[in-house]
């Protein structure tokens, strides 16, 4: 592909974005929209809903890693050193955003129909029971725990540029392509748990999913920095671009080091805007269920943490609370929020009850 950045003559705008299309990945972009639009068509054929924002992202990750592959991008991308970098920030941290934000594997389990149980009995084996099985797996606890995701994340930047990893892959095309594939694979990996949009098999809670994405980004920093910096070239693959182009390769990594910098900060403001409206709602979703547990009881819950509190205080209870303050489980009523029941009857609270007052 470097004879074909040549021919192409000096990289401008135009011929930057013009259509190249790479066999392969084109391949994969048309497969995953056709699959996807089919899922889509068989919840909306049975009248179930799927978000149309969902079906945006979806195309729009699609259309990024098509961009960054079939287009003068992927040509100019084996000759210089900062479009190649532009390829690398897409495909790492754009696309696997964008994809995340279709949640296909939502969509998979619900479009995908449960398989017919056997002549003996037993529960079927289909397509759907295959993608349970890998999601509950100990393979795929593990692939999307942060000790797995993390290091990968790193390392596809400082051990694929800084060992001779890197000019070994650009040495022919499969190697090049290997490194694109790695790149967005590695990105889906370390986003998909910390989004939290499609079901994995390590539930985070929203503190957690905000530290390990804040842990990815200063490695992510501190190589675009090092590479900015650097008074020689990283690798060899670029050293030698056409001579008519009358580029400055150190000039040119250098580039590439700042887009690596910067690139980083527009992702990262997605997630968390991802993070935040997910928390946001599922607090909205608990005080939902407290309001219409206090309508069920009487509100209680607030009855007896008010004569706890009386009792606290030695003084007479609050009027209307008497039968709270009599209550031997009131004063369980701080140790164990959401307890209001336990507090007014002296039964145990139930699980979900507890469970709610534990993740408020």
């Amino acid at each position: 592909m470097a004879d074909m950045a040549a021919s192409l003559g000096p990289p401008t705008f135009a011929r930057m974005f013009g259509w190249y299309p790479e066999p392969l990945f084109l391949a994969g972009g048309i497969a995953a929209v056709l699959l996807y639009g089919a899922g889509v068509w068989r919840l909306r054929s049975r009248g179930d809903k799927w978000s149309i924002g969902r079906t945006l992202a979806w195309l729009a990750g699609v259309g990024t890693v098509l961009l960054s592959t079939s287009t003068g991008l992927a040509a100019y991308g084996t000759a210089l050193f900062s479009v190649h970098m532009v390829q690398h920030m897409i495909l790492s941290m754009l696309s696997p955003i964008l994809l995340l934000l279709g949640a296909p594997i939502t969509l998979a389990l619900r479009s995908l129909r449960p398989a017919h149980k056997g002549a003996d009995g037993k529960p079927g084996r289909g397509p759907r029971e295959v993608l349970l099985a890998v999601l509950h797996s100990r393979f795929a606890a593990v692939m999307s725990s942060p000790g797995v995701t993390l290091p990968l994340f790193i390392a596809s930047l400082y051990v694929l540029y800084f060992t001779p990893l890197f000019d070994l892959a650009m040495g022919n095309m499969w190697g090049h392509r290997w490194m694109m594939v790695h790149f967005l694979a590695v990105g889906l990996l370390f986003f998909w748990p910390i989004m939290g949009i499609d079901p994995a098999p390590r539930k985070h809670g929203y503190v957690m999913k905000m530290l390990e994405l804040f842990a990815g980004m200063p490695f992510h920093a501190f190589f675009g920095v090092a590479v900015m910096m650097s008074s020689s070239l990283i690798v060899d693959s670029f050293e030698t671009p056409p001579a008519s182009w009358g580029t400055d390769v150190l000039a040119d990594q250098q580039m590439g080091g700042g887009i690596a910098w910067a690139f980083g900060e527009v992702p990262t403001v997605i997630v968390l805007l991802v993070i935040f409206s997910q928390w946001m709602s599922s607090e909205e979703r608990l005080a939902r269920r407290k309001d219409r547990a206090a309508d069920r009881d009487g509100d209680a819950e607030l009855d007896a943490y008010n004569a706890y509190l009386s009792r606290l205080a030695g003084g007479a209870p609050v009027p209307g609370n008497a039968e709270a303050a009599q209550s031997p489980g009131a004063a369980e009523a701080v140790s164990h929020p959401g307890a209001a029941e336990a507090a007014t009857t002296g039964s145990a609270p139930t699980s979900g009850t507890a469970a709610a007052g534990q993740q408020g």
